[in-house]
């Protein structure tokens, strides 16, 4: 199976939202998230479309024959998220310093469809959206017990700094940090 992979900026990814909402409500459409309103693709849908404002957000999708089956997004990340904030000193100053100067790209989502999956589109989406950003490091959340992409992402280099929560609503997520990606 060959994906082709493209990239959104903020304005362009409006006009495939139907598509990345829709593949979300696929992913998640699964316990535990079937049945948490955290997770519903209303908030979703609220969630993606605010981000398509926030500084440095980029969107990569994979299409097969046309239909997306797999996409990631992110911004840039900044020092007065509620989950960045709530990590304190677990963090460390020189992360903290690297997010103050913008140098810290969030990775907020990432996901394939289920028959896509265990493929290597996610390894594959990951390293499409960081590789040429100009951040040096990569944050990320992931909900604790969501296998395999909890194990994913340490086979993929990174660490955990601690354990977050989005929201009083939300889930327990480990906040992991990659340190550098390629240029």
């Amino acid at each position: 199976m060959e994906a082709e992979y493209q990239r959104y900026d903020g304005v362009t990814a409006k006009t495939v939202a139907d598509e990345l909402v829709d593949t979300y409500s696929e992913v998640y459409s699964v316990p535990p998230y079937v049945d948490d309103p955290f997770f519903t693709v209303d908030m979703f849908g609220d969630r993606l479309h605010r981000a398509f404002g926030m500084p440095g957000f980029e969107a990569v999708t994979a299409r097969v024959d046309g239909q997306v089956v797999g996409l990631v997004h992110g911004v840039t990340l900044t020092a007065d998220k509620p989950w960045w904030v709530s990590l304190d000193d677990r963090a460390g100053d020189k992360l903290r310093t690297a997010v103050e100067n913008g140098e810290v790209f969030w990775l907020r989502e990432l996901m394939v469809r289920p028959k896509y999956g265990r493929q290597g589109l996610g390894r594959q989406l990951h390293d499409t959206i960081i590789t040429g950003r100009e951040e040096t490091a990569t944050a990320l959340t992931c909900v604790i017990g969501n296998e395999p992409a909890h194990s994913a992402y340490l086979r993929w280099g990174y660490r955990i700094m601690g354990q977050i929560k989005h929201a009083p609503e939300s889930p327990v997520y480990d906040a992991m940090v990659l340190s550098s990606h390629p240029m």
